[in-house]
């Protein structure tokens, strides 16, 4: 592990000497992810991309990519584009990127079961702002708004989201 790495521990998440209090699945941790478990996977995950809503913030970093009305992400398991990001129509099961609540204004997208997905072994593991303090995800890690904007300002190339088992 190194500093530009984000580590799950049980104070929250250590990232560059710093610590962010954050929430995790309804599902604790596990080393058998599934889809819809709940839970957030073990292991330790690349970041891989960061989305965001430009009618709602700036650009964070120079490689983050705009939240386009009609952006999905598919959590159908039985559909070719399973993991993937996908636009409307989609009559498949998906996640709505560009949500009505801030939830998703800015997402850092890691490698957990990507680019090419086991089916049925989850998807779209996000670190995204929470609802609250405390309150859990469906399988993400999601910290504070300011928090997450100071995180993705420094996300480097080799950063990595360790979950420890």
């Amino acid at each position: 592990m190194t500093p530009e790495d984000l580590v799950l521990t049980p104070m929250g998440v250590r990232f560059m000497g710093r610590r962010f209090p954050c929430t995790i699945g309804r599902g604790g941790t596990t080393r058998d992810k599934r889809e819809g478990d709940g839970a957030t996977p073990v292991g330790t995950h690349r970041i891989v991309g960061m989305l965001y809503r430009p009618d709602r913030m700036a650009r964070p970093t120079d490689w983050a990519v705009p939240i386009r009305p009609g952006d999905l992400w598919s959590d159908d398991p039985g559909h070719e584009d399973y993991n993937l990001m996908v636009s409307r129509p989609y009559p498949h099961s998906h996640e709505v990127l560009r949500r009505g609540d801030p939830l998703y204004d800015l997402i850092l997208i890691t490698d957990w079961n990507w680019p090419r997905a086991e089916r049925g072994k989850g998807s779209c593991i996000f670190l995204h702002r929470w609802r609250r303090p405390g309150y859990p995800t469906a399988g993400c890690v999601a910290f504070r708004p300011d928090h997450l904007r100071w995180i993705a300002g420094r996300i480097t190339l080799g950063t990595r989201l360790v979950v420890p088992g």
